[in-house]
């Protein structure tokens, strides 16, 4: 429904409330910050990394998305600078269900990110057997696909309502529920429940494993991929959990009928969502600073290059963990492949080997034994 004013007058920005100019600044900053940054990475991705990880592509897909959300920035600046929404019902609803659509995107592609970063150090077999162009591809699409489909409830719950101020009829693009508290608590639990608790419990589960996994080996390697990985999650937890804690809050006071707690949720809510807003904008500061060291050698390449570190450590990962299954070193199966590649034969490791006997081995290749030290017995 648009706008039925028949008159604009725009307060000066010292009547505004609080809460409106609290706002503006972190939109403005998030814009001003995220938008170009974003794109930046983008520009990375596609035009300075020449072997992309599975991290790589991830990170791409999660700078597109928001990206996108934050050309959405402007409306919200300008609705909260005029205290009225002048942009007709359907982009009131749809600038929030891309919102929603780039927080579902956000966290189920850091669930993908820990769930690789699980598979390359507890199963590197089937992580190499996954790791292809067509499985990504196809996990991706269902990504974004699962983000669309659970968004869907956004644009119902969000309405153009108007009201008159000074016989003026203003509009408003605020949450509408038809007032029903069964419709706001299945509102506000299953956004919590599908972007909160269950991905981050994934998240934890697979982390634990992986800091399980790696400690049990003693691995001491340098994981730049997943020290960034960690950020990510980290980040987002930072400024989306906020969000979610206001939506139980209110669930609280809906359930119980409590004034005040739903009064402090409502006068909340505006500042954590601007908050929560904030999180498309911060990844590409992320990134600076975990590629810090390549900026002297690299320039305006150094983004690409803490890109290609990820995919050098996902191969060193997954060495490690089949090398350290079977009890021998990562450097000295690079021994043994080089010297069985100058024989002009293709050695196959112990991890390989299905008897598992490494005598037999040996009598596979006795010239290897020979140029190892290892003398042959009549």
């Amino acid at each position: 429904m648009a706008s039925n004013a028949t008159a604009s007058v725009r307060p000066p920005s010292s009547s505004l409330p609080v809460g409106n100019q609290v706002g503006i600044a972190i939109l403005s900053l998030a814009f001003v910050l995220g938008f170009p940054g974003n794109l930046f990475v983008v520009w990375s991705v596609y035009c300075r990394v020449k072997k992309r990880s599975v991290t790589c592509l991830l990170v791409l897909n999660l700078a597109l998305a928001d990206a996108f959300v934050l050309l959405g920035a402007p409306l919200f600046l300008r609705y909260l600078a005029a205290s009225r929404w002048e942009f007709g019902s359907a982009a009131c609803k749809l600038v929030h269900y891309l919102s929603s659509v780039n927080m579902y995107v956000s966290i189920y592609l850091i669930c993908l990110m820990s769930m690789d970063r699980w598979l390359a150090v507890t199963r590197p077999f089937l992580s190499q057997r996954m790791r292809t162009k067509r499985a990504l591809l196809a996990l991706l699409l269902a990504v974004w696909v699962l983000a669309f489909v659970l968004s869907l409830p956004m644009p119902f719950y969000r309405s153009i309502v108007q009201r008159k101020s000074n016989n003026i009829t203003l509009s408003y693009c605020i949450p509408y529920h038809w007032k029903s508290v069964g419709h706001k608590v299945f509102q506000y639990l299953f956004e919590t429940i599908m972007a909160c608790l269950l991905p981050f419990s994934l998240i934890n589960t697979c982390y634990s494993s992986v800091v399980c996994r790696l400690q049990s080996a003693k691995f001491q390697r340098r994981a730049q991929g997943s020290r960034l990985i960690v950020l990510i999650i980290c980040a987002f937890a930072l400024f989306w959990l906020p969000y979610h804690i206001v939506n139980i809050i209110e669930v609280v006071g809906l359930l119980t009928d409590s004034q005040p707690v739903l009064a402090a949720a409502k006068a909340a809510r505006p500042n954590v969502t601007a908050f929560a807003y904030f999180s498309s904008a911060v990844n590409p500061i992320l990134y600076v600073f975990a590629g810090s060291s390549h900026i002297r050698q690299a320039g305006l390449s150094f983004m690409g290059k803490l890109f290609e570190a990820t995919n050098s450590e996902s191969r060193t990962t997954s060495t490690f963990t089949r090398s350290g299954r079977t009890g021998s070193s990562p450097d000295e199966s690079s021994v043994l492949h080089t010297l069985s590649t100058k024989l002009g034969r293709t050695f196959k490791g112990k991890s390989e080997d299905r008897s598992g006997s490494v005598a037999g081995q040996e009598d596979h290749v006795p010239e290897l034994k020979t140029l190892t030290g290892v003398q042959q017995k009549d």
